[in-house]
């Protein structure tokens, strides 16, 4: 019994201590200052012909990633930043129901008591327009601010 879990517990321990990730590496070349985002990471990036593709990326190999089926060669890569899913829910949720509200209370506010109050449908609409455009907060690394991209392995 004493020997199966010893086998067992130095088979998990070895398994842990093997695992490996891949990720990321953003540094500042002015700076260095660096960033890790682990891989199945939202993010949003923008490449130098102009294309912006945002979700979950998986490294390929050292010099490719993958979002959504579309390859993309880290030199490619213009500006870079992470995109969680609890803040761009967070942020387009408070925006929209936010400027819902506000227009419901505008409508019924100018229908009772003053029209002047219709005047609130105009940042109602801004605030469900921003909030459909869904902001992301988050810094923007940029390749021409001195960021550099470059694909790493991480052990857990």
């Amino acid at each position: 019994m004493k020997k199966l879990f010893l086998l067992i517990f130095s088979s998990l321990f070895f398994n842990v201590a093997i695992a490996q990730t891949n990720a990321i590496k953003i540094t500042n070349i002015n700076t260095n200052k660096e960033k890790i985002i682990k891989e199945n990471k939202r993010i949003k990036l923008k490449t130098f012909d102009g294309r912006k593709i945002k979700g979950r990326f998986k490294i390929e190999n050292n010099s490719t990633i993958i979002i959504d089926n579309v390859r993309i060669n880290l030199s490619d890569i213009d500006a870079l930043k992470r995109n969680p899913l609890l803040t761009s829910i967070f942020t387009s949720g408070f925006l929209i129901y936010g400027g819902a509200i506000t227009a419901g209370f505008g409508v019924l506010i100018g229908v009772l008591v003053d029209s002047t109050a219709f005047w609130l449908t105009i940042p109602a609409a801004g605030m469900i327009y921003t909030g459909i455009k869904s902001p992301n907060f988050n810094k923007n690394h940029k390749t021409d601010k001195g960021w550099k991209f470059e694909i790493i392995t991480i052990s857990d």
